[in-house]
């Protein structure tokens, strides 16, 4: 029971509906976005964009990342920092 009590006072539960709002306003402009008159190219960056913010948003506060140590944290990142790099490299491959 005091271990509750300890985990009330430190994690303050989140307004899930904000998150939501949030969550379908990001879904809105990528909708959006699919129409604007701009090339494919910058389409594809803004929706990639998106979804890492939308993904991150489900990371923090539905996932509870929000709550945990760095280490967990760093467990998240670097893998994402890793695909980036990857796909970095692979772009002289396109040209």
């Amino acid at each position: 029971m005091a271990e509750t009590a300890v985990h009330k006072e430190t994690h303050e539960d989140p307004n899930y509906l904000a998150i939501f709002g949030w969550l379908f306003a990001l879904t809105v402009v990528e909708v959006g976005i699919i129409y604007l008159p701009v090339p494919k190219l910058m389409i594809a960056a803004g929706l990639v964009i998106l979804a890492v913010v939308k993904a991150s948003l489900v990371a923090i506060y539905f996932m509870h990342l929000k709550f945990e140590k760095v280490v967990i944290w760093w467990i998240a990142v670097i893998p994402a920092i890793l695909c980036v790099f990857l796909i970095l490299m692979l772009i002289p491959e396109l040209v």
